[in-house]
This record gives structure tokens, sequence and C-alpha cells, in this order.
């Protein structure tokens, strides 16, 4: 579902864009002293009189991540000593690995998310 308001955002506000272009378009033409100025990227887009949409390029954000607890895996080490086997057979020692979870709180801290790329409509 968010990708289809994404898109219906994007095919209003290109529609918008070629609507305003052609009336432009006509305001200039009747004039002859006005050249048309050359145009860059549209980063403001105007729909209608009560909405107006804007591109606001993805970027890093800073949010507050409240205290919470969390389940993590913890990591432990033993070490086990080399040892003769029942048949004289020397084994060296080695580290063993466990694993399990427990339960850890985390206390509330900043946090960065990277928000995608979007049009940003408002209306008025």
């Amino acid at each position: 579902m968010t990708a289809s308001i994404r898109v219906r955002r994007l095919v209003a506000g290109a529609a918008a864009t070629g609507l305003l272009a052609g009336g432009a378009a006509l305001g200039t033409s009747g004039t002859a002293a006005a050249a048309p100025a050359p145009t860059s990227a549209v980063t403001t887009l105007t729909a209608d009189h009560h909405d107006k949409c804007e591109w606001k390029q993805g970027h890093w954000e800073k949010t507050w991540v409240k205290g919470h607890w969390e389940k993590k895996q913890v990591h432990h080490k033993t070490w086990q000593k080399g040892h003769h086997d029942k048949h004289g057979t020397w084994h060296e020692g080695h580290w063993k690995h466990h694993y399990s979870y427990k339960w850890v709180y985390v206390p509330g801290h900043w946090d960065h998310h990277w928000v995608k790329g979007h049009w940003d409509c408002t209306h008025h």
C-alpha cells in the first residue's frame, strides 16, 4: 500500500508539472519580449490550491529510543584442559564455546536511521 501511495503522488506531481509548464508556455507566448528561462530540477510542485508537494531527499535522522528490554545472544567461553584418553592419546586443550540468550535492559539512547527520499505533500 505504501508503494501505491508513492506512485500516485509521483503521477500527480508529474501531471501538475505538465499543467504548470503548459500554462507557463501559454502565458509567455503572448508576450514578444519575454523569453522562457531555462528550467532546472523541480523541487517544489503545486498540484492545486490546496496541496503543496515537496521532494525530500534521503537522509539520516536522529531519533530517541526509550529504554527497553531486549533478548540478546550471550557468548561464553570455557577452557577445556588437555588430557590423556583411556588409550593413552594426548588431546590438546581448547576453548569450548557456549551460546545462550538473556534478557538485557537497554537504557534510552539516541540512534540514527535512514529515511528514504520521498514526496512530502501538505494539505492547506
